[in-house]
């Protein structure tokens, strides 16, 4: 365990020494200057372009698109941020790389969640895009950042403090304006990230393959290398998870998800979607008989005290699963129950083209017993 913590503090060490090269940008690196061609939304007048980041204050650059349905999601959140930290030192700026014309567009629209336009509802913070990418380079290409949203926050001596999704920020951005972040340990826990990622990706590319023994081999490997109890646990649901793919439902697997099916039972959605994941395996080919009776029994027990916005779910769920053990009756009834938990007229319609294929395989299973 100390050899795997010392290996964690060097890699941080060289992730710094990385970061401050020409070629990349990581935690610790200057912040690069902006050049930003066009500032579209200015804080209601209380913002000026930046190029040069200015000492002791806290900047958040932040990529987004028109297109990026994530990015749209984080605009209110993004505003909460710039209303709470406004007048003290702390400017939020937005990136865009399309042209002028699609961000107005954007912003002449209206954002049905929170009935306002674009416009007012980024209005707090400076949004701006600049086509020729020069910033984009600069930052996401640097940092070997590929999706967005994305954001880099650069603290009061312009450096990066923090490299992440923007709905992530709010410690982070509050611990760099208290001057209480801790820019070596998260240094750290990207580098950790980083290498898990890598792992995620060869086990991936295994499985992908049929190598299964391969990739359960190597989750277990990771999962022995693991620093922290949730690490290691996700190594482990990892290892268990590729052995239900394989159809490798020994004792020991059996074990672990009648455990966890315990477990769910207090969390009604999580419950849900482990079922439409069971069924889903079976889908594929994968038996899952040997769970079946645990996990319908669970969600039974659990739909009838769920939430009357889960309940729709969980019945849907159950009757699925209730389908695939052969036991239409059950699956029926469940189908019928979540139909009526539902006053959603688009969902009533497609729970009922379930029930009906339910109907016509029961009666299609009736019928033949009166023909033997």
């Amino acid at each position: 365990m100390l050899a795997a913590l010392m290996c964690c503090a060097v890699g941080a060490s060289t992730f710094l020494q990385q970061a401050a090269s020409a070629k990349d940008l990581g935690i610790g690196s200057k912040a690069p200057a902006l050049n930003i061609e066009h500032w579209v939304q200015d804080g209601n007048g209380f913002f000026k372009p930046v190029t040069e980041f200015e000492k002791d204050k806290v900047y958040v650059v932040e990529f987004w698109a028109t297109w990026c349905g994530p990015c749209i999601q984080s605009m209110p959140h993004l505003a909460d941020l710039q209303n709470k930290y406004r007048g003290n030192g702390v400017q939020i700026i937005s990136v865009s790389d399309e042209s002028l014309d699609e961000v107005k567009d954007l912003l002449g629209k209206k954002n049905e969640d929170v009935g306002k336009t674009f416009a007012e509802v980024t209005a707090a913070y400076s949004l701006t895009t600049d086509p020729d990418r020069s910033v984009y380079k600069d930052y996401m290409t640097a940092a070997k950042q590929q999706g967005i949203p994305t954001a880099f926050v650069v603290g009061k001596t312009g450096l990066v403090e923090w490299i992440g999704h923007p709905m992530d920020m709010d410690g982070p951005l509050a611990a760099v304006v208290g001057g209480t972040w801790d820019r070596e340990a998260f240094a750290a826990e990207m580098v950790a990230e980083q290498k898990m990622q890598q792992s995620m990706q060869r086990l991936s590319m295994l499985a992908s393959t049929g190598k299964f023994k391969e990739a359960i081999a190597l989750a277990e490997a990771e999962g022995k290398k693991a620093t922290t109890d949730a690490s290691k646990q996700q190594w482990m649901e990892i290892k268990y998870s590729l052995k239900l793919s394989a159809g490798m439902l020994d004792d020991d697997s059996l074990a672990f998800f009648r455990g966890r099916i315990k477990t769910l039972k207090n969390d009604p959605l999580a419950m849900a979607r482990f079922g439409y994941s069971l069924y889903g395996q079976a889908q594929q080919g994968v038996d899952i008989k040997p769970l079946l009776a645990d996990v319908i029994a669970a969600m039974e027990e659990v739909s009838k005290d769920a939430d009357s916005q889960m309940k729709p779910l969980m019945f849907n769920t159950l009757a699925m699963l209730a389908s695939e053990s052969g036991d239409l009756k059950k699956a029926i009834a469940a189908q019928q129950a979540a139909i009526d938990a539902t006053d959603d007229e688009r969902q009533k319609k497609r729970l009922m083209v379930m029930l009906d294929e339910f109907k016509q395989k029961a009666a299609g299973g009736n019928e033949g017993d009166k023909s033997e």
